[in-house]
């Protein structure tokens, strides 16, 4: 997929408030085909870096309400023999949690399906790769995330860990908001190229 910088939207005096409203009605307008569509062309896009390649963990997120879908990924890291680890959410705290079927799930935080806990292992490791969620990405790789502040935390807590953001293209603006001290991706893969 050939990489650009061509920016989506011009929004760098808008705030992330502003942000999150635009991106909310963008994903409430798409349809299921476009989500699907477009969410296959980006995991494809990402099972051909050598990133993927050469992990052994991966932490994915668990989509919903017209996320990324992230289940073609994770099939395939169980076909592949990877490690796949999901979030849940404690408090303010997230901690991940090995998968080895969506059985190993249950509704959660804000009706996200998440790990249940009780019955698997936390996985802590610093050199895994992080397919990272958000609201909206610059083309600077700057993200604004739904609020929470738990990726941030998380990375915080481990910086070493290889980031991979996935977001559509109604998703990419010229400049968001953001602080000095956020972590930022890698790469952010959309349907149509990868930002470096």
């Amino acid at each position: 997929m050939e990489q650009s910088q061509i920016s989506v939207k011009n929004m760098e005096r808008s705030t992330k408030k502003e942000i999150r409203a635009i991106v909310k009605k963008n994903r409430r307008e798409a349809t299921p085909e476009q989500i699907r569509e477009n969410s296959n062309e980006i995991c494809k896009q990402f099972l051909n870096l050598p990133e993927y390649k050469e992990a052994k963990v991966v932490f994915a997120y668990m989509d919903c309400k017209n996320e990324v879908e992230t289940k073609m990924v994770i099939e395939q890291c169980w076909r592949d023999g990877k490690t796949v680890a999901v979030p849940k959410v404690f408090g303010e705290i997230m901690k991940y949690y090995v998968i080895t079927s969506y059985d190993d799930l249950e509704e959660g935080y804000f009706g996200i399906p998440e790990p249940k806990h009780e019955q698997l292992n936390e996985i802590v490791c610093d050199d895994g790769l992080m397919i990272l969620p958000g609201v909206a990405f610059d083309i600077c790789r700057h993200r604004v995330g739904y609020g929470g502040g738990f990726y941030d935390r998380y990375l915080e807590a481990h910086p070493d860990m290889k980031k991979i953001a996935f977001a559509f293209e109604f998703q990419m603006f010229e400049s968001v908001p953001f602080e000095v001290f956020d972590r930022q991706p890698e790469k952010i893969i959309t349907e149509k190229r990868i930002i470096i």
